[in-house]
């Protein structure tokens, strides 16, 4: 068994040697060194293909649409895989690489060479990732309400009895005990929601095959949007006490709010500030994990193309770090969707105090 494990591990190792070798290779020959910044924030970035491997120097994509509207050409609809030319151009509609705001993105060039953003909204590698952890949502809960309707008296089984228990910790442990007995069940289902919204997107993103290995939840605009729901819930769920505590705490002192309305400026702020920390909480610890199994991986490259035997030898180390950092992203993936669905249901429930 321990020879079987040593085997796998050399093969592994290997394997990952090799292809970093060749993709160290096709990158000097292409931009004269790799340059490590750019290789990683080409992998956590959003793409218009959602690339799947590399043999040899043939990279294998799945194309994706591009649907952009241009007011000299109007609606345009294609495949991303036709920019896949030497000049990486189709319909004057050309990815830009150059401006630091747009990089990345597809521009449509005028005919006097100026580049101009078109309205742009193509299924992208994150907008795929989007849909498909949705439909895998719907499955799911579909799936396992049907069960509790059909089988109610029956022991859970099977992917019921897997995710059970996860059901009755944000119901019970997060909803419940937070935001109270009485008004719990009001917002349990968005609770449960974003949990296993963010917590399979964390999971799915570790994955490195299709449909893994995307980078969703280290998205600032998915989170950002996640943040927005929280908040909007949270102010409209305001009660009287909670308006009040914010523009005239009866607990702070006068001084404090006349003639210079020092708190009151200070708790407007926070109202704007807790989803903005939930917001960037969430990126920051994901995009981070996936930015440091890339840099592990980065010192094969680097060691390689200085010595094959150290390559080689980086290697071994590189592969130890990253299934560490793996296993430590799993935890990560929990604890990050956790504490989301906790921050969030705590805000509902400061805004649901009565007054004492």
């Amino acid at each position: 068994m321990k020879l079987k494990f040593s085997i796998l591990i050399v093969f592994l190792i290997s394997f990952v040697y090799m292809q970093a070798q060749t993709n160290q290779d096709s990158v000097a020959e292409e931009e004269g060194g790799l340059n490590v910044g750019e290789f990683i924030m080409h992998h956590v970035s959003d793409t218009y293909e959602w690339h799947i491997t590399k043999i040899g120097k043939h990279d294998i994509s799945i194309p994706l649409p591009v649907i952009l509207y241009s007011k000299k050409q109007g609606w345009v609809v294609f495949m991303s895989n036709k920019l896949n030319n030497t000049e990486h151009k189709y319909k004057n509609f050309v990815i830009n690489e150059d401006d630091p705001i747009y990089k990345g993105k597809i521009m449509e060039e005028t005919e006097n060479g100026e580049l101009v953003r078109p309205f742009d909204i193509s299924i992208s590698k994150d907008v795929l990732a989007l849909f498909i952890i949705s439909i895998i949502i719907l499955w799911i809960f579909i799936s396992i309400g049907t069960k509790y309707k059909k089988n109610s008296d029956k022991a859970p089984h099977g992917l019921q009895a897997l995710l059970e228990p996860l059901i009755l910790f944000v119901k019970d442990d997060i909803a419940q005990n937070i935001i109270g007995e009485k008004k719990y069940l009001k917002y349990t289902p968005f609770l449960l929601t974003i949990f296993f919204f963010i917590f399979l997107n964390n999971v799915m993103g570790l994955i490195p095959i299709f449909p893994g290995g995307y980078n969703l939840t280290g998205n600032i605009t998915v989170t950002m949007v996640l943040a927005l729901f929280t908040f909007i819930i949270t102010t409209f769920s305001g009660k009287k006490h909670y308006w009040q505590h914010i523009f005239w705490s009866p607990v702070v002192p006068w001084w404090l709010k006349v003639p210079l309305p020092l708190m009151p400026i200070v708790e407007i702020v926070g109202v704007f500030t807790k989803p903005f920390v939930l917001m960037v909480r969430l990126f920051a610890n994901i995009i981070g994990g996936h930015i440091v199994m890339l840099a592990f991986f980065s010192l094969i490259f680097i060691f390689g193309a200085i010595n094959v035997g150290a390559g080689y030898g980086v290697s071994i180390v590189s592969i130890l770090f990253t299934v560490f950092d793996f296993f430590l992203e799993l935890l990560v993936a929990f604890i990050q969707a956790y504490v989301f669905t906790l921050l969030s249901a705590i805000y509902f429930s400061m805004a649901l105090e009565e007054g004492h």
